[in-house]
């Protein structure tokens, strides 16, 4: 119990260290919202680890924490209903073991996008913003496949 503890806080920790880091790459898309998503290398290694329960603890604190420091209230609930959604996504697609971490991460990268960009119309009250689709689901793909890589790799080399 207590070195399952130490490793949610450790990888609470790096989350929280990944999302400062991504914070300072000026990354410009020229859509609101697309970002690399490092610190969901973390959450996905701990939901392949451990569990839903465990991964969403991790995902609350990252985002907590991150959104106090970097961010404001609307950048946490985006966060909030990107990271659920997300979560209970790739938890499902988990279940069914047919997804490698790679698939499992492009349909979290996806299903963050789509989380926030539903929240975002509701918050402006303008579905138009679904214009955004298209590139945040791209952007999704591609964010999802390169954290699923890295993810694969920390899962090979850590016990």
């Amino acid at each position: 119990m207590k070195q399952k503890t130490a490793f949610l806080g450790l990888f609470s920790a790096v989350a929280i260290i990944f999302g400062y880091v991504e914070s300072l790459i000026p990354f410009f898309a020229g859509i609101p919202g697309i970002k690399l998503g490092l610190a969901n290398l973390a959450v996905l290694f701990i939901l392949h680890k451990y569990s839903f329960k465990e991964a969403a603890l991790v995902s609350a604190v990252r985002i907590l924490v991150i959104g106090f420091m970097f961010g404001n209230i609307f950048s946490i609930l985006y966060s909030l209903a990107g990271a659920a959604l997300s979560l209970c996504v790739m938890s499902l697609l988990d279940r069914s073991h047919s997804f490698s971490l790679i698939g499992l991460s492009i349909a979290g990268g996806v299903s963050h996008n789509v989380g926030q960009l539903l929240v975002a119309m509701v918050i402006v009250n303008n579905t138009s913003l679904v214009y955004y689709a298209p590139a945040l689901l791209i952007s999704g793909v591609i964010t999802g496949i390169l954290i699923g890589i890295l993810t694969s790799e920390v899962s090979r080399r850590l016990p």
